[in-house]
C-alpha cells in the first residue's frame, strides 16, 4: 500500500497539483492520464524518490519493493540481453553471481554456500532464468539473441529489454512511464496481459486508449491542479468525469441564480419598513452559500484538419515486386500492392517487418533493390515521418517559419492563427526548432500538412509523442478527411477507428483484408494478436520445420507403413524421455530437500557439499535437455498425424 498525503507539487509559478490524497492497494491497476506537462512522470518521480514533493508526505511499507522502468540502457551495453533482464531481481541475481563464484574458490565455504541456496531456493531461482526467458519472448525478443550483448540491439529493442528487468524484479508495486513506447501491436498485447495477470499494484501512464481499458482498474485522472481518482477503465472514467463537471458547473449555476434573486430582493425591498427584516434574511442567505470556484482544465484540445487541393484519379499507387534487404535481412520481398481512391490502408505487423521501410520507399527518402513505385494521375502525397529529423531538416529554423515556409502568400496573422488552431500560443512561435518536445513537433507537422493540402496522407506512427486529447482530436480530422490514407500505427484504438483496409506484413508474407479492423479480427477467428497464440505457433512451426529437415531429410512419408512405423518410434521414445524427465526431477527435489536440511552443513565435508551441487546443477542441465527433445519428439508425432 501507498499512500499520498497532502502532496502538492509547484514549478515556480506553475501549480501542478496541490493537496492531493490517493491510497494505491495491492491488486489495483491504475492509469495516470492528463495533459502532456500536467505532472504525470513527476507524480511518478515523487512516488519513486527521485524528487521532492512541495508539500505533503509520501508513506509506504520498508518491505514493499518497487519496479521502476528505467530509460538509461548504456549501462549494460556489454551484458548479454538476458542477464540485463535477470539483473532486475537484484538480490537474487547477486547470489546467483556469489553462488558461482563460492563454488570455483578455495578453501569453499559450505556455511555461505549453504546461505546463497537457501536465498535461492526462497525466490524459486532455479526458474528464474526460464522466467526471464519467457518475458523477453514474449516483448518480441527471440531466444537465439538471449546470450548476445545488448549492443546489438536497436533503440527499441534496448527499451524492452530494460521492460523485461522491471517485470522479472517481480515488485510489489511496478511504476512503468510509457510503457507501450517500442512496443509493436504483439508486445503490447503481451504486456496486457501480464499486466492483467499481475498480483501487485501497478501505476502506469500512458496514450493508449485501448490498452488503458483493457488493463486499468482505476485510473487517476491530472487535472484541475489536482489528481481525482475513478473506479473502472479509461472508457468508464470518460463517462464519470463528464458526468461530474457537468453535475459540479449545474450546481454552481442553481447558486449563483440564488445568489442573484437573493440580491434582487434585497435592492427591490431594502428601503421598505414591511420588508426590512426578509432583506436582512435575504443578506445572511446570500453569506451562507458557498460558492466553489472551479480550477481550469489543463486538457488542451488541438485543431487538426485536412483537405485535399483536388481529387486524384481512381488508381492512386502501384507497387510492383518490391525488394529491399539491409545486408542479409530481408524486410521487403515481391511486394504487390494497388491502393484505390479513398482507401484508409493500416499497416500493421512486428517492428522490423519493414513498415516504416516500406513508406520511406514510397516517399522516395531511400531506394527499393528492385521493383517500381507508380503514383497515380494527380495524386499529391503528404508525410509524416517517424523520425521528425526526416521532416525538419537541420532543425535550426523557427515555429512560425517552419508553417510560414508552407503557406505563401498568407500574412504573419494567418500563420499565427493556423499555429493558434495547434496550440502554440504568441510567444511559442518563435521556438526553434531544435527544442520542441516531441508532442509540439507532431502538431506542428499536421498543421503544415493541414496548409499543403496533400490528397494521400502517408503517416508513419502518427501517435507517437501525443497525449490522449491530441490523438482524439486527430482521429477527428482523418475521418473527416475525403483523401486517402496510408499509415503505420501500433496503437489499435487509432486503427480500429479509422482503417477501411489492413495490411498485415508477417514474416511469411503479406495479408490483404478489405474491411475494419475489428472485421478483420473476426475474419481471423480469434484475436490475432494474442501473443502467447503466436509465440506457441511459432515455436510449433519452427519444431516441425527441423523436424523435417533431420528426421526426413526434407521429404514426406508418403507410405503409409512407414508413416506408422515412424511414428511408433517416436512415441516410444517419448515414453523413454518422458520416465527420464520424471526420475531426473525427482533426484532434483531430493537433493533440494537435502539442501534444506538444518543440519545438512553440520554432517558433511566441503568436498561431498560441492559434489552434491555439482550433481544437481548436471540434473538440471539434463532436465532441459531432455525437454528440448520431449518438445521437438511431440512436434513429430503431430505433423505424422
Amino acid at each position: 500500500m501507498i499512500t499520498l498525503t497532502d502532496i502538492s507539487k509547484q514549478f515556480g509559478p506553475q501549480n501542478l497539483f496541490e493537496n492531493v490524497n490517493l491510497q494505491l492497494d495491492p491488486g489495483n491497476r491504475y492509469g495516470l492520464v492528463g495533459a502532456n506537462g500536467s505532472g504525470k512522470s513527476t507524480l511518478l518521480r515523487i512516488i519513486i524518490g527521485d524528487e521532492e514533493a512541495s508539500s505533503g508526505k509520501v508513506a509506504m511499507p520498508r518491505s514493499l519493493t518497487l519496479g521502476v522502468l528505467k530509460q538509461d540502457h548504456f549501462e549494460y551495453e556489454n551484458t548479454p540481453i538476458l542477464e540485463v533482464a535477470m539483473m532486475g531481481h537484484q538480490g537474487l541475481w547477486q547470489a546467483m553471481e556469489e553462488k558461482e563464484v563460492v563454488l570455483a574458490t578455495e578453501p569453499f565455504d559450505a556455511d555461505r554456500y549453504g546461505d546463497l541456496e537457501d536465498l535461492i531456493l526462497s525466490h524459486d531461482g532455479y526458474a528464474f532464468e526460464a522466467r526471464c526467458a519467457e518475458i523477453l519472448e514474449g516483448l518480441g525478443i527471440p531466444t537465439s539473441q538471449h546470450r548476445l550483448p545488448l549492443s546489438t540491439l536497436s533503440g527499441g529493442f534496448k527499451f524492452r529489454v530494460l521492460l523485461a528487468q522491471t517485470l522479472a524484479s517481480n515488485p510489489g508495486c511496478l511504476l512503468l512511464d510509457e510503457p507501450t513506447n517500442h512496443l509493436d501491436i504483439l508486445s503490447i498485447r503481451w504486456l496486457e496481459t501480464f499486466l492483467v495477470d499481475y498480483p501487485g499494484c501497478a501505476l502506469v501512464i500512458s496514450h493508449d486508449h485501448r490498452f488503458l481499458n483493457t488493463v486499468c482498474t482505476h485510473i487517476l485522472d491530472v487535472d484541475y491542479r489536482t489528481i481525482t481518482p475513478y473506479t473502472g477503465n479509461y472508457r468508464r472514467f470518460e463517462e464519470a468525469k463528464v458526468s461530474n463537471r457537468n453535475r459540479k458547473e449545474s450546481e454552481i449555476s442553481k447558486r449563483e441564480k440564488q445568489i442573484a434573486q437573493n440580491k434582487a430582493f434585497v435592492e427591490r425591498f431594502r428601503a421598505k419598513a414591511t420588508k426590512a427584516r426578509q432583506a436582512q434574511s435575504k443578506l445572511k442567505a446570500i453569506e451562507r452559500i458557498d460558492l466553489e470556484q472551479l480550477a481550469p482544465s489543463s486538457r488542451r484540445h488541438p485543431k487538426f484538419g485536412f483537405a485535399q487541393r483536388r481529387p486524384s484519379g481512381k488508381t492512386v499507387l502501384e507497387i510492383e515486386g518490391l525488394d529491399k534487404a539491409y545486408g542479409d535481412n530481408q524486410v521487403l520481398k515481391g511486394v504487390d500492392l494497388t491502393i484505390r481512391r479513398g482507401d484508409r490502408l493500416a499497416i500493421i505487423g512486428p517492428n522490423g517487418i519493414g513498415k516504416s521501410t516500406l513508406l520511406k520507399i514510397l516517399m522516395n527518402i531511400i531506394p527499393a533493390d528492385s521493383g517500381e513505385v507508380l503514383w497515380g494521375h494527380e495524386t499529391h502525397p503528404g508525410y509524416f515521418a517517424q523520425d521528425h529529423h526526416d521532416i525538419f531538416g537541420d532543425r535550426t529554423g523557427t515555429v512560425e517559419g517552419f508553417l510560414g515556409e508552407a503557406a505563401a502568400g498568407r500574412d504573419t496573422g494567418w500563420v499565427r492563427g493556423r499555429l493558434g488552431r495547434v496550440l502554440f500560443s504568441r510567444e511559442e512561435v518563435e521556438k526553434k526548432l531544435g527544442a520542441l518536445s516531441g508532442g509540439e513537433a507532431t502538431r506542428l507537422i499536421f498543421a503544415r500538412l493541414s496548409v499543403d493540402e496533400p490528397n494521400v496522407l502517408v503517416l508513419d506512427e502518427p501517435t507517437n509523442h501525443l497525449d490522449l486529447e491530441a490523438i482524439e482530436a486527430l482521429v477527428e480530422a482523418l475521418e473527416a478527411y475525403d483523401g486517402t490514407t496510408i499509415l503505420v500505427s501500433h496503437d489499435r484504438w487509432f486503427v480500429s477507428r479509422l482503417a477501411n483496409r489492413i495490411l498485415e506484413i508477417t514474416p511469411d508474407g503479406m495479408n490483404d483484408f478489405r474491411g475494419s479492423y475489428e472485421e478483420y479480427l473476426e475474419r481471423c477467428g480469434d484475436d490475432h494478436l494474442d501473443s502467447r497464440a503466436v509465440l506457441k505457433k511459432a515455436r510449433e512451426d519452427k519444431k516441425q520445420k527441423k523436424n523435417r529437415k533431420n528426421g526426413n531429410q526434407g521429404q514426406p512419408i508418403d507410405d503409409e507403413k512407414q508413416r506408422l512405423k515412424r511414428r511408433k518410434d517416436l512415441e516410444l521414445r517419448l515414453g523413454v524421455v518422458e520416465s527420464a524427465i520424471e526420475e531426473a526431477e525427482k533426484k532434483i527435489g531430493n537433493l533440494d530437500a537435502l539442501f534444506c536440511r538444518p543440519d545438512f552443513y553440520d554432517t558433511r565435508d566441503d568436498t561431498e557439499i560441492k559434489r552434491l551441487a555439482a550433481d544437481r546443477d548436471t540434473l538440471k542441465s539434463e532436465v532441459e535437455r531432455l525437454t528440448v527433445e520431449w518438445e521437438e519428439l511431440g512436434s513429430e508425432i503431430e505433423a505424422l498425424g
